[in-house]
């Protein structure tokens, strides 16, 4: 079979970018989905996007309700920023909106998972020395029956 005619494809028209380093973070397949749709729908001149958790739902094959779930973990990793809005209706009554999303540099999120990952790990080595305290203290002093 004969590749060669395939159209070439533009390296820009139709593709929009993941930064590398987000598979670095530990992402779940539904974080990451979730992040790629807004990183889709992101204007790339203010990093800013509002798509309702229906239309990412029905982009990526979710209910809204795991949807809202995926943009609050992903939202709490720092990869995300979201803002409430609020629309007027017709008859002047005010309603909520979609959420306004702010995608910032992936730097921030990296290095908070970084941040988080230093202090789990200075958490574990504590518990680590309160249990060998524990133990030695139990080797030291056994308990006398009675």
């Amino acid at each position: 079979m004969k590749y060669n005619h395939y159209h070439k494809r533009n390296a820009i028209k139709n593709y929009f970018p993941i930064p590398n380093e987000v598979f670095c973070l530990g992402l779940t397949y539904g974080e990451l989905a979730v992040y790629s749709y807004l990183m889709y729908c992101e204007n790339r001149k203010t990093f800013k996007c509002y798509p309702s958790y229906k239309t990412i739902g029905n982009a990526i094959g979710m209910s809204k309700n795991t949807v809202r779930k995926y943009v609050k973990s992903i939202e709490d990793k720092q990869l995300i920023s979201t803002q409430p809005t609020t629309i007027i209706k017709k008859d002047g009554h005010k309603q909520n909106g979609n959420l306004l999303y702010t995608i910032p540099p992936i730097k921030e999120a990296v290095n908070y998972y970084y941040e988080q990952q230093m202090i789990q790990l200075e958490q574990n080595i504590q518990q680590k020395r309160i249990q060998n305290k524990l133990k030695d203290h139990a080797q030291k002093h056994p308990k006398k029956a009675v």
